[in-house]
């Protein structure tokens, strides 16, 4: 029974086989797993590659998030940087290292988070390979593959003075689940099991990011480490200056009011500050249609002292720094 074998037991092979089993095909591989390499179709002669990796105990814990949480986690993420490319997800690539001990289940379950998050997320994409490891830890490392389709790609650099900011998906509601996670307060941990869970299983907005192309989307990116952090560097790339509406964002804030009552802390903190929801902040030239996932926040204006600004007030470049923080 696999819920008893442990990698070490049965071996570097057989583990990768019967995990393997359990992912969905990409429909963009010409050959999947079982070669050195797999074998992408690129019609436009041009693809988008991005990669993350999640270590334990720095980017998550296991006491807190399961496999297939973090099965899901790891595609979500790198999907993510794909979609702010104005790109479509076509295959993944997974590399994990996990102790000897690890039961096969274990293993089990994580593909089985991966499969259900690209299902969900971006159908049609799948891994089609990756490599098994032992080491002391946990560690994830994902390699995502996206398709142009013909179109230009969306950068950071091309917001221009007068634009509309915009944001599809969440706001604070991974900092929040952190947050709740880290108070210990089990009570509060159940009260809000939605924004927990949105800490270890986020859903970003995958298919708004072709969305902000066809609407002419001048700028993107994926708001990995929060909007203040995210917010400035396509300040700074495009050389302009983000104003962003504070009253845009109380809606946001709303939503976590309860939730930061119940262990003391500023839903606004969450808001302005929290990363890892994995939503797509886009410019669009001005008197554009949004796209019904994108909700206006600010706009953009000439570069001044401080590449943010939350009403007039310049806003600290706060929020994840994947060098500094730590899951405990």
């Amino acid at each position: 029974m696999s819920y008893l074998e442990t990698v070490a037991g049965i071996g570097e092979n057989e583990a990768l086989k019967r995990t393997i089993a359990r992912l969905n095909s990409s429909e963009h591989a010409l050959v999947g797993p079982g070669d050195d390499s797999a074998v992408i179709s690129a019609p436009d002669g041009r693809f988008v590659v991005t990669t993350d990796t999640l270590i334990e105990g720095h980017d998550f814990r296991l006491d807190w998030s399961s496999a297939y949480d973090l099965g899901w986690k790891a595609v979500a993420s790198n999907l993510a940087d794909v979609a702010a490319m104005g790109a479509v997800p076509t295959a993944l690539v997974v590399a994990l290292t996990v102790p000897g001990n690890t039961q096969v289940s274990w293993l089990e379950n994580f593909a089985d988070g991966l499969k259900a998050a690209c299902l969900a997320l971006a159908p049609g994409c799948g891994v089609v390979g990756g490599d098994l490891a032992s080491s002391d830890q946990v560690m994830i490392s994902v390699a995502a593959h996206g398709s142009l389709e013909g179109r230009e790609p969306v950068l950071r650099s091309g917001a221009q003075v007068g634009d509309v900011l915009a944001v599809a998906g969440t706001l604070g509601r991974a900092a929040a689940g952190l947050a709740l996670l880290q108070s210990g307060n089990r009570d509060a941990i159940s009260a809000y099991d939605d924004l927990v869970n949105v800490q270890r299983r986020p859903k970003p907005p995958i298919r708004a990011g072709v969305e902000a192309v066809l609407a002419g989307a001048t700028s993107m990116l994926d708001l990995s480490d929060g909007l203040a952090r995210d917010a400035a560097r396509i300040a700074k790339a495009s050389q302009v200056t983000l104003q962003i509406d504070p009253m845009q964002l109380q809606g946001f804030e709303a939503v976590l009011e309860e939730a930061a009552r119940a262990i003391e802390a500023n839903p606004a903190d969450w808001v302005i500050g929290g990363g890892e929801d994995h939503s797509l902040l886009a410019t669009f030239p001005s008197g554009s249609a949004l796209p019904r996932s994108f909700k206006p926040i600010g706009v953009v204006l000439p570069a001044g002292p401080a590449p943010v600004l939350l009403g007039v007030q310049p806003v600290p470049e706060r929020g994840w720094d994947s060098s500094r923080a730590a899951a405990s």
